[in-house]
């Protein structure tokens, strides 16, 4: 290349750059915004729907995995079935108990009966016989074949 064709060839910046400053130094406002507008629509039209996408992507694994997302949900909504389940067998559990105090308080056949299998406490006249469990099973076995 010779000095010549340096001189005549001419270097085109890159877009929005200028060769000596800044290209919007000495336009108008109007005009600036006006370029930065088109920079901006340019960059929306090439990355907008990437960003778009990566946004929303974001959004679906934060709903699915977040604190409040539908993993937790049904985790939550596990605890609770089995909370219930545990309170319906503590309740029943609370009626046998409170309907077997009553009868502790009121029926004369289970206080005897508690008295004479948990204390061997007797009638007057009755003899007891304590026999160990073990002859029990013994006893058992013999009579059933």
């Amino acid at each position: 290349m010779n000095s010549q064709e340096n001189k005549s060839r001419v270097i085109k910046p890159p877009l929005g750059h200028s060769a000596v400053g800044n290209a919007s130094a000495g336009k108008s406002p109007a005009a600036r915004s006006a370029d930065d507008g088109d920079r901006f629509s340019s960059l929306w039209r090439q990355y907008g729907r990437g960003v778009l996408g990566l946004l929303i992507l974001v959004l679906v694994v934060h709903d699915i995995f977040g604190t409040h997302g539908y993993l937790a949900m049904r985790r939550t909504q596990a605890e609770i079935s089995t909370v219930k389940a545990n309170l319906a067998r503590l309740n029943e559990e609370n009626g046998r108990l409170a309907e077997h105090v009553h009868d502790l308080k009121s029926d004369p056949r289970t206080i005897e009966k508690l008295a004479r299998e948990g204390s061997l406490l007797a009638k007057p006249g009755e003899v007891i016989i304590k026999i160990p469990q073990a002859q029990w099973l013994d006893q058992d076995s013999q009579q059933k074949p």
